[in-house]
């Protein structure tokens, strides 16, 4: 077999939530520019469209659909979408999710002062909304007997960071059910449909920009110099650095791969500190 026939999409149908997130975007316009028909999901539709306007720009085949990943059914009624529109679901992305300012400990609020709505907000978010989009768009594929569900999760999953504890504790929990799903689904439907994880490093995204960038000078913050310092590559990440796992982790590459967590961190899980 060729490299080239391993990492085929050509033909395959995406459905990508948080689809016009900073990471999410660049993945569905990589999945569309490889031959997947990507299928947009994202709760604004304006930014949903202006994502899909430029896969159509670029060549490629691409939906923009409104959802809610907390609201069941608005992702039943987004299901009925994509397979109208697009016939089948072979690959699902689970890309929204995100931190709260409110949720986050800092010097005028302690741990002991973080309301509970905020707490329940990012936890329902990132957990719950991960749990709700496999259970309708993993039905489609148990139907089809064939898929492949990526979680997206976080470097705060695998090593906890200061001031995060809502974020980590909720993409921990998006591991550890990425594991329990991919043995429920090969055990109980069909091994033919594998479920991992990608566990980003340190990306600037519109979450978490409040805490590592200062927004008047644009210089990073004490706590983003503490990253770049604890991350052996020396840099934060770019979009672009997430694209060959993600289309290994989707791809025939790697048709014996599930139940991981890949982190892709710049090495940042693997050094001490010392």
């Amino acid at each position: 077999m060729t490299l080239t026939m391993l990492f085929d999409l050509s033909g395959k149908t995406a459905v990508v939530t948080g689809g016009a997130g900073v990471l999410c975007s660049v993945m569905s316009k990589a999945l569309a520019r490889n031959g997947v028909n990507v299928a947009i999901l994202d709760l604004s539709e304006d930014r949903a469209q202006t994502v899909k306007d430029e896969i159509i720009a670029d060549g490629g085949k691409a939906i923009a659909v409104s959802a809610d990943v907390l609201d069941r059914d608005s992702l039943l009624a987004a299901e009925k979408t994509v397979l109208g529109a697009l016939g089948k679901i072979d690959i699902l992305i689970n890309g929204a999710g995100g931190n709260k300012a409110e949720a986050t400990t800092n010097a005028e609020r302690s741990f002991f002062d973080i309301p509970q709505e905020a707490l329940q907000w990012v936890f329902n978010l990132n957990f719950l909304g991960t749990v709700l989009a496999c259970q309708v768009f993993g039905r489609s594929m148990v139907k089809q007997e064939h898929g492949v569900i990526l979680n997206i999760s976080s470097m705060t999953s695998l090593r906890p960071l200061t001031r995060v504890m809502a974020y980590g504790g909720a993409k921990a929990a998006v591991n550890n059910f990425t594991q329990w799903l991919a043995v429920h689904i090969a055990q109980e439907y069909n091994p033919n449909i594998r479920v991992n994880a990608i566990a980003p490093g340190f990306f600037l995204t519109e979450q978490n920009r409040f805490l590592v960038q200062d927004t008047e000078t644009g210089n990073w913050t004490p706590r983003g110099r503490q990253i770049v310092a604890h991350t052996p590559m020396n840099r934060f990440g770019v979009p672009e650095d997430l694209l060959g796992t993600l289309l290994w982790l989707v791809s025939d590459a790697s048709r014996f791969v599930t139940g991981i967590v890949v982190p892709v961190d710049g090495g940042f899980s693997a050094y001490s500190g010392v």
